[in-house]
């Protein structure tokens, strides 16, 4: 008896691992959905486009990207996280998905992005630039420190929203090297470097939008934030070179529901590492502002998005920030 049920159990397990090798050989054969947890136009938007775009043509069948604004991703990965995991419905996750929200909204997401959706493959990363406004008498991130730490009452620096990488890069500054300055969130990118170009406040970090302001002289870079300077203010030092042990970086990957076959996971990877290593996409991605690729191995990956997860986890719980 124990026998027949070996072998019945057998047969089942290789029927089964035969139907998904075998979906995974056809996959995909039909038009693939991307969500986006942000508006048209944003970074997270472009990286998911520019990427979509070439794999749809490795693939030979259309990405389509779905743009589902709402609570930071939350709602584009709790539709991914609740789709059938066939391979035909990815998210592509900005870091804050799998870093801030879940410590911020708590008991309010509607999914655990850590354990509900699997890591597919990093896409791209950015670092952010630390500027100020001319009238702040430092031309170094040395003679910053030694300023803001003289500083009293403490100098203002923008961020594009209480929660936001802006903020917590800034954050996590203050801590490792143990100054304060005083927090000033704005609805946006827009509005915060408008205050850093008027003056209203003294300093913050910012992307790509910088760059302009930062050639044209009207405001005054720093350092950025990344383990490597940046391409496009090649320049500029990091934080790290000067502080050791700094870094913050904004990534973009592709994640699928759990479950998804490993064949399938696999095939996407291999065909979302040779987009990446196109020098169209690569082109398109710096020039856009929106980062370089990011090659990381699947452990790396994960390694990367827990120990960020804890990083910023700290952080936010020493502030307080909660979403009510």
């Amino acid at each position: 008896m124990k026998g027949l049920m070996r072998a019945v159990l057998a047969a089942v397990f290789g029927v089964a691992v035969g139907a998904t090798a075998a979906m995974a050989q056809s996959y995909p054969n039909r038009p693939i959905r991307m969500f986006v947890g942000f508006p048209p136009g944003g970074g997270a938007d472009i990286v998911a486009r520019v990427v979509g775009n070439a794999l749809s043509i490795r693939l030979g069948q259309p990405i389509v990207i779905e743009n589902k604004g709402g609570t930071g991703g939350n709602f584009a990965a709790a539709e991914v996280a609740r789709s059938a995991p066939d391979g035909y419905t990815l998210m592509h996750g900005p870091d804050n998905l799998f870093l801030a929200n879940p410590h911020i909204y708590g008991s309010k997401m509607p999914l655990d992005p850590l354990t509900d959706l699997v890591p597919v493959s990093s896409l791209a990363a950015n670092q952010l630039i630390l500027a100020v406004h001319p009238s702040v008498k430092a031309n170094t991130m040395q003679q910053f420190v030694d300023l803001v730490r003289k500083s009293n009452p403490p100098l203002f620096y923008a961020s594009i929203g209480n929660g936001s990488m802006h903020h917590m890069a800034m954050e996590i500054l203050k801590q490792h090297l143990k100054f304060d300055l005083t927090h000033v969130p704005y609805r946006g990118g827009g509005p915060a470097g408008a205050a850093l170009l008027a003056g209203d406040i003294q300093a913050m970090f910012g992307g790509g939008s910088l760059v302009p302001t930062i050639t044209s002289g009207k405001v005054r870079a720093l350092a950025t934030t990344g383990a490597k300077r940046s391409p496009v203010l090649p320049d500029l030092p990091t934080i790290g070179e000067i502080y050791p042990g700094y870094e913050v970086l904004i990534w973009h990957g592709t994640f699928a529901p759990k479950g998804t076959p490993q064949p399938i996971l696999d095939r996407l990877r291999k065909e979302i590492t040779a987009v990446l290593q196109q020098p169209d996409v690569s082109e398109r991605l710096i020039n856009s502002g929106s980062g370089e690729p990011y090659f990381t191995t699947p452990e790396e990956f994960a390694a990367r998005i827990r120990s960020d997860n804890e990083k910023f986890g700290t952080v936010i719980r020493a502030l307080g920030i909660k979403i009510e």
